[in-house]
């Protein structure tokens, strides 16, 4: 993932046909800041049974578990690209990966679900520093004849994270290494973390952008709370009994929402550097692109319904319900190789023939669970994960192709932003779906039940997106 910093970046290495010298050393470590936070995110849906039990969460104390993180990271993503426009992308890489190792410990040892929220929201604000600086330095360290290959290596990581992740979190939580239970899924990125520090440090050669961007702190706030004014009481609602706090707190969003537009609107207007460039909304085919990713990105909530379905409704190991994903992965991993094929083919219809790929394979597996059908369901599986991995790696590229190619890594970073906030609105809106219908003594006809709606909805929004996805091609020229 990336940001805006790439747009303006003043790159040391410019002109110099054969790059960095120790480029191809440095990207396996760039790649770990990259290979990081999509583990953490995919590693932490498989160990929330586990962490339930142990620590005695409620359900909305789990949903935070996951949206506290995408939250954080939504938000501060854009600032840690700046951060690495200004003070040099190996420091803040460096960073970064120093700050996540931290915050996994602390994830790690968490005694209460209140201190493993604060160390997710920690980790999401170390990965906001670390990930921006990989795509950044990959374009610094090497010469354009190599960027290609760099680039493929880099779309390559984000399907093995989401292999490893299923894979390794059903391992760690199965085994209990050294007496640990879902610990371990936090505390094995220790030795990674610490690894890429080292690597860091001697391959690593530091760049900065020439005119960098001013960090946007009010912007950051405002929007922050902004998401925490919505997110929160989403989450919490359910759990208290949508209080009249509650309800004030969801009434004030869009206040908030309408204070962080009209201060971006006056810093822009000064001629300073704003969080969101609004500019940017006044393109029609950007706008649309918003609200796609918006609804892809809330199929987040499925990896959490999944697993909890899986090992609480089906009563199968973490281990088995990890396995059990990797259909998903897989075909995520294969679509995302080929997806640069079939975009320059199929130009902006490859996002629609994605995101039909993930409602036919999302509602068989509906049909599946709810029992109308006997089997499919790995079927359903892969053929969902083909839709998400061509959607995914393509769906940026063909949102900014009306934009000013000037805007390309400002959109950029507004774009990942997006995903990061539908994932947060998916677990606390989808995910509340969920435990809703479960009632306080579910069996497993329940846990079934409550699976198949919670898809419903996300198969909803895929639908949605894919309308969108035909629209965009009609606003949009690739």
């Amino acid at each position: 993932m990336t940001s805006e910093t790439v747009e303006h970046s003043e790159f040391q290495y410019a002109g110099q046909a054969k790059g960095a010298p120790r480029r191809w050393l440095a990207l396996p470590v760039l790649l770990t800041g990259a290979f990081l936070p999509i583990l953490d995110f995919n590693v932490v849906n498989l160990a929330l049974p586990a962490i339930r039990e142990n620590l005695g969460a409620t359900s909305s104390e789990a949903q935070f578990v996951i949206s506290a993180y995408a939250a954080t990271y939504a938000v501060f993503l854009i600032t840690g690209g700046r951060l690495g426009d200004l003070f040099g992308r190996r420091r803040m890489f460096l960073f970064g990966v120093a700050g996540f190792t931290v915050a996994s410990v602390l994830c790690g040892i968490a005694w209460s679900p209140a201190a493993l929220v604060a160390g997710r929201i920690l980790q999401g604000l170390t990965a906001t520093v670390m990930a921006p600086q990989v795509l950044a330095s990959i374009r610094v360290l090497f010469p354009a004849a190599e960027q290609g290959r760099a680039l493929g290596f880099y779309g390559a990581t984000f399907g093995l994270a989401n292999i490893c992740g299923q894979v390794l979190g059903g391992v760690l939580v199965s085994s209990h290494p050294f007496g640990l239970a879902w610990q371990a899924i936090f505390l094995i990125n220790v030795p990674i973390g610490l690894a890429a520090f080292i690597g860091g440090l001697v391959f690593l050669t530091d760049s900065r952008a020439e005119r960098a961007e001013r960090l946007d702190v009010g912007g950051v706030i405002l929007l922050s709370l902004t998401l925490g004014l919505l997110v929160y009481p989403l989450v919490e609602g359910r759990e208290s009994g949508w209080p009249a706090w509650i309800i004030a707190m969801l009434t004030a969003a869009p206040v908030a929402l309408i204070a962080f537009i009209r201060f971006e609107a006056r810093l822009s207007a000064r001629g300073g550097d704003p969080l969101v460039a609004l500019h940017l909304m006044r393109n029609a085919g950007f706008v649309i692109g918003l609200v796609m990713a918006l609804a892809f990105y809330m199929l987040s909530s499925f990896y959490l319904t999944f697993a909890v379905y899986l090992q609480n409704g089906l009563h199968e190991t973490p281990l088995n319900a990890g396995l059990a994903t990797l259909p998903f992965a897989t075909g995520f991993f294969v679509a995302s190789l080929l997806s640069a094929h079939v975009m320059q083919w199929l130009g902006t219809r490859a996002l629609t023939l994605g995101f039909g790929l993930q409602v036919v394979g999302f509602g068989g597996m509906m049909l599946v669970v709810g029992g109308v059908i006997p089997r499919g369901l790995e079927i359903g599986l892969v053929c969902a994960g083909l839709g998400f991995g061509t959607v995914m790696p393509s769906v940026i590229k063909a949102v900014i192709g009306s934009l000013d190619p000037r805007y390309a890594g400002l959109a950029s970073g507004m774009m990942i932003s997006t995903f990061q906030i539908g994932a947060a609105l998916g677990v606390a809106v989808i995910g509340g779906v969920f435990y809703g219908l479960l009632g306080p003594r579910p069996d497993t006809e329940a846990y079934a039940h409550a699976f198949t709606i919670a898809l419903g909805c996300n198969v909803a929004l895929l639908a949605l997106a894919g309308g969108l996805s035909l629209w965009l091609s009609r606003a949009t020229r690739m």
